[in-house]
């Protein structure tokens, strides 16, 4: 299933009884080299490679061969808690899903498997850990689920690390449906999965690096379509992992006491509007409040500290699949940023009367 590179060394020995001495030097290999392609190029070459995933009759995904025989990466978010799984290959074959080869929720990736009609085009994947800001990259998906095969380009905006995990910041449009598709790099390998939008943040995007691929197709399962639907279902309610993040009240410098005040407010007023919709049931709509917020504050704070904690927060929220996971990882942000300002305060004089949600 999972190809493996045997490396072969040509040695001089002994033949026929008799020794045989290397004769001469040899010259060696011309290095390879990767010719840059267009995204014309990359979309013509890497197309057969790309699938749509259908996950019922309403969710619409993207996704792509990485093993010839049938093997596809998608986003798990597109195919959770459903039991009727598809794929569409290029040329518009349908084939159904036989069962989940792996599963990573930490990277919100799954590996599907169906049986190949024949074998399939397995797109190259590249070096994630190579990539640098300002890099050209090429994602093909099929947005809003009915404009199939299309292609965006643009840039790595940044490649962060939020504890311990990499994420790609690009400004290569990706919408609703494209999920789980592949981003390339200039070479026509695969460096990411496109996976969520920052709603708000002027066209970024994100992707998922492909060394979490690599990583997911080197620990095989093999579970049924049910038995994964299932577990699903009974596992309905996301995991929430409280990462608070501990910043220091030297992400304030640059904002005076009243900025730093409206900041605190800003928070309280996003909570006491955001908890009790929470608490209603409605996830998402607590997450867009406490979005709006951090997008604002992100965008017009005076202190660069401040911005890029709440630039932090944001990323970390769109890398999670459920609206339960990103409402509380802003709130893990809204409570770090409040920490700082108490600390800020008692260094200051008269306080800061810090409102706590």
């Amino acid at each position: 299933m999972i190809a493996r590179v045997f490396l072969v060394s040509l040695t001089c020995g002994l033949a026929l009884g008799g020794a045989f001495a290397c004769g001469g030097a040899k010259a060696r290999p011309a290095p390879t080299v990767r010719a840059k392609l267009t995204p014309k190029d990359i979309l013509q070459r890497s197309s057969p490679g790309v699938v749509r995933v259908e996950a019922g009759s309403d969710r619409v995904g993207t996704g792509f061969v990485v093993d010839s025989a049938g093997l596809i990466v998608t986003n798990l978010h597109v195919v959770i808690g459903r039991a009727e799984l598809r794929v569409v290959l290029f040329g518009g074959v349908t084939a159904p899903v036989t069962r989940i080869a792996g599963i990573d929720p930490d990277h919100d990736l799954v590996l599907l498997a169906i049986d190949a009609p024949k074998p399939l085009l397995a797109l190259p994947l590249g070096n994630s850990d190579a990539l640098a800001a300002g890099e050209p990259v090429v994602a093909i998906g099929n947005p809003l689920g009915v404009l199939d095969y299309s292609v965006s380009n643009g840039l790595i905006s940044s490649v962060q690390v939020i504890e311990n995990e990499t994420v790609l910041v690009m400004s290569a449009p990706i919408s609703k449906g494209s999920s789980g598709g592949p981003l390339f790099n200039e070479y026509g390998e695969v460096v990411g999965v496109t996976t969520a939008i920052i709603t708000g943040g002027q066209n970024l995007n994100i992707a998922m690096p492909t060394k979490y691929v690599r990583a997911l197709m080197q620990a095989p399962i093999s579970m049924s379509v049910e038995e994964f639907a299932a577990a699903s279902r009974s596992d309905a309610a996301p995991r929430v992992v409280r990462r608070v993040p501990e910043l220091e009240r030297a992400i304030f410098n640059g904002c005076n006491r009243q900025q730093v005040l409206e900041i605190v407010e800003a928070i309280a007023s996003a909570v006491s509007s955001g908890a009790p919709v929470y608490n209603q049931g409605n996830h998402e709509a607590c997450f867009r409040i406490y979005e709006g917020t951090a997008v604002k504050i992100e965008r017009e704070a005076a202190c660069a500290g401040t911005r890029s904690a709440f630039g932090d927060g944001l990323l970390r929220a769109g890398s999670l699949s459920s609206f339960t996971e990103k409402a509380w990882a802003l709130r893990d942000t809204f409570d770090g940023v409040l920490r700082a300002a108490e600390d800020w305060g008692r260094a200051q004089p008269g306080g800061l009367p810090a409102k706590k949600p």
